[in-house]
């Protein structure tokens, strides 16, 4: 049952495959909130090389301008399905948590699909990781803290970035931060998801259509890689702490459970919260009390991580 306080998220119900020809409405929902102004923060567009020659990516990077020591990294990824969304999703959060955690956040323009199959974007967010571990020292990074954090797509991709870097064993990821992240591309199937899930913002069509975009195939004959598909990862020992936030009434519930669960039962310290009558991108209806709740939740595991205490915490 959807929150009374979330019933304008009823409108926002893509039943076809119209969603990726045109920006969905909640995409421009989320691009239209009005950003606060932080005086406070710096922001800065810097673009990094990629893993191919002659291409670089696009990243956002915000940070306090009154800094001292160094600083804990957010590299952070944002949602869209694959299909739509930039760096610039988010920002009001990028320029909290840079204010509030001294944190030097960067938000990645990764590729999108269809246009870019997998594992592009997920090879620009690799080439994100590489540049803060190159060039961070430059911008007073903390490598000892670099936390990857995502919603949705962004929130697989995060999931995705914390397989591949252990498994290349370059560098190191601190925390994973993994809000409703989009994990399992067999959710949306018939018979997977309970019929109480995927009613409002994405549905199992958007969610077949845009896996389909992603891989260049159709879903239900796949066995895609764990790095794009992390629900599918036999083996998730040795990855980073990690934070899971999705709402009751989310498509993706039932697959953010299992990982959850999957990560704990491998010895992985984690964090999960699952909120009562919330759709995927309940977050966008700031003011309902379950959005306050989750956001707070969202902050104080970013704190922790970050080694910021309560009473440390500039007020917001």
């Amino acid at each position: 049952m959807l929150d009374p306080q979330l019933a304008a998220l009823a409108e926002f119900r893509p039943r076809s495959t119209a969603l990726a020809t045109a920006p969905s409405a909640m995409i421009e929902a989320l691009m239209a909130k009005p950003v606060p102004a932080a005086e406070d923060v710096e922001k800065h567009e810097v673009f990094i090389d990629a893993s191919q020659p002659d291409r670089q990516v696009r990243c956002l990077i915000y940070r306090r301008k009154a800094r001292t020591g160094l600083n804990p990294v957010i590299l952070y990824m944002h949602g869209g399905g694959y299909l739509q969304g930039s760096a610039e999703m988010g920002e009001a959060s990028h320029l909290h948590l840079a204010r509030e955690l001294d944190a030097l956040v960067i938000s990645i323009d990764y590729r999108l699909s269809p246009m870019t199959r997998f594992p592009g974007a997920l090879e620009d967010c690799y080439a994100a990781l590489r540049w803060v571990y190159c060039q961070g020292g430059a911008w007073d990074a903390d490598l000892s803290r670099v936390m990857v954090s995502g919603a949705s797509a962004g929130g697989g991709l995060a999931a995705g970035l914390a397989l591949l870097a252990r498994d290349r064993g370059e560098f190191q990821i601190h925390f994973q931060h993994l809000i409703y992240p989009m994990l399992d591309d067999r959710s949306g199937m018939p018979g997977v998801a309970p019929a109480c899930t995927g009613e409002y913002v994405w549905t199992p069509e958007a969610n077949v259509f845009a896996w389909q975009s992603l891989l260049g195939d159709d879903p239900a004959s796949m066995s895609p890689s764990p790095y794009a598909a992390p629900a599918r990862a036999t083996d998730v020992s040795g990855l980073p702490p990690a934070f899971i936030a999705c709402g009751a009434i989310d498509l993706f519930i039932v697959e953010n459970v299992a990982y959850a669960r999957k990560l704990i039962c491998a010895g992985v310290p984690t964090e999960l919260h699952v909120y009562a009558g919330a759709p995927h991108g309940f977050h966008l209806i700031g003011e309902a009390d379950v959005t306050r709740s989750a956001n707070r939740d969202s902050f104080n595991a970013l704190a922790r991580a970050a080694g910021v205490r309560e009473h440390d915490r500039r007020a917001a």
